[in-house]
């Protein structure tokens, strides 16, 4: 595996657009070549006023109204051309500082797709009623698909593309 494409759903992030793109662009990734691909989905903050300076760094993508997280995810998978695609929120909930615990596994043929999880330590962003209702929908998940995850609703999921393709 020699690249991997970041995909960065955007809608209405100006605030921390240009901050998240900074730390995505100086994030480790295992001496992969790394492709970030932003997705905006119709922000109307100004956003896409910003992304225009990145144009010709990155790859963007315009949807010109609002579809939804999903949609523009979808735009993103069909864009990336990486052997891993890696999806990064635009706001701060995640560090992009930790893609290298999700890209170790897969570039290890450990898996071919890896999720992160907000509830393997206490986090203080949590509230208390958030945090139980993931824990039981998680729970919930793994029962009636007999998988193993601790944060069904992560935002970092890494996949080999070729899963990923697979999943249309």
């Amino acid at each position: 595996m020699q690249k991997i494409s970041i995909i960065i759903p955007v809608y209405n992030e100006r605030k921390t657009l240009e901050e998240i793109i900074a730390k995505v662009e100086a994030a480790p990734v295992l001496g992969l070549d790394k492709e970030i691909v932003l997705v905006d989905d119709g922000s109307t903050d100004g956003t896409r006023d910003i992304l225009r300076k990145f144009e010709a760094r990155h790859h963007i993508v315009y949807h010109q109204k609002n579809q939804g997280k999903g949609a523009a995810l979808r735009t993103g998978f069909m864009e990336a051309t990486g052997d891993i695609v890696l999806i990064q929120d635009a706001d701060f909930e995640y560090d992009p500082g930790e893609f290298p615990k999700l890209l170790q596994p897969i570039l290890e043929n450990k898996a071919d797709i890896v999720y992160g999880s907000r509830n393997l330590q206490r986090n203080p962003r949590f509230r208390r009623s958030y945090y139980w209702g993931s824990i039981i929908i998680s729970k919930m998940t793994n029962l009636f698909y007999g998988c193993h995850l601790t944060d069904v609703y992560t935002c970092y999921k890494a996949f080999k593309t070729p899963i990923l393709k697979k999943m249309k």
